[in-house]
């Protein structure tokens, strides 16, 4: 499965390393995390992640393959 999860503001190139399994893109005040997820532990890893590392999670979606 791939998702998506964009974040309030732009992270630092130091911050996204924090998701090495996911690539990442700036844009308009937004940073977007993408790539494969294997399963929802995964997915709430993440998820956690981001909240352990103060990050606004703005929106999450699954995306087509």
């Amino acid at each position: 499965m791939r998702y998506e999860i964009r974040v309030e503001g732009h992270m630092s190139e130091t911050l996204a390393k924090a998701f090495p399994e996911l690539e990442y893109v700036l844009m308009s005040g937004q940073t977007v995390l993408f790539g494969s997820v294997v399963d929802e532990a995964q997915l709430f890893g993440l998820l956690a992640r981001c909240q352990s590392l103060g990050l606004r999670v703005l929106e999450m979606r699954q995306t087509p393959e």
